[in-house]
């Protein structure tokens, strides 16, 4: 069980704890470590949620899967990272996506009990699970906005003036491709390249691969008021 430890030191739930400490906490509840091997489902849209998963070895894509046969990757999870928090404690407690495994992996699982035992007698623990939940509706609230935007430039404009706020430059790099930041937009990735490159020869963004620069902050503020 200690070989686990550094990896939960990252998770988020387990913030300020230390070796020890975490030791303990595991030490009063059942864990379930649960091996998938690459491309393996790990739950299926519809699929009853009892457990938080806490990925320890290896990558998950979380997938939206349509009748079509055609999926978007809606996020990936590496060590440390966490999913099914805000669904187990849902009315539904059904997968709304599909959780595949993108290699190799080890994932814990805590059930439902667990969880609010472990609230229950740590006060840091909940505050942790608090804030993880909190974080999770943010984010959520900043992809229903983007998909509010009537335009593609709009969308584009609001990604990019959040990692802006993000990272208090006008120059950043994002961890993720063109794929991936197509897929977040909920857009095809040959229409965000071609617009990206509209942006930047009307001299509002300058970009090489993931890396942005923002030439023209309030020509992207304007974008977004529809100006």
């Amino acid at each position: 069980m200690r070989d686990i430890i550094p990896i939960l030191k990252n998770c988020i739930i387990f913030k300020g704890f230390n070796d020890n400490s975490i030791e303990e906490i595991l030490s009063k509840i059942e864990l379930t470590i649960c091996d998938f091997s690459k491309d393996q489902y790990i739950a299926i849209e519809g699929d009853n949620c009892n457990s938080l998963g806490i990925v320890i070895a290896g990558e998950v894509e979380i997938k939206k899967i349509f009748a079509s046969g055609k999926n978007v990757t809606l996020a990936k999870l590496s060590e440390g990272n966490i999913f099914g928090e805000v669904i187990v404690f849902s009315k539904m407690s059904k997968y709304p996506s599909t959780i595949v495994a993108a290699s190799n992996v080890s994932i814990l699982f805590i059930s439902k009990q667990n969880i609010i035992t472990l609230c229950s007698n740590n006060a840091t623990l909940l505050n942790n699970f608090m804030g993880l939940l909190s974080n999770k509706i943010l984010m959520l609230n900043k992809k229903l906005t983007n998909l509010s935007y009537d335009t593609l430039r709009q969308k584009i404009a609001s990604f990019l003036l959040d990692n802006y706020k993000i990272n208090k430059n006008l120059t950043f790099t994002i961890n993720a491709s063109r794929k991936e930041m197509a897929e977040e937009l909920g857009v095809l990735r040959p229409s965000l390249s071609r617009e990206l490159i509209n942006m930047q020869n009307e001299g509002i963004v300058d970009f090489h691969k993931n890396s942005f620069k923002i030439l023209d902050v309030e020509r992207l503020e304007s974008i977004i008021m529809g100006f």
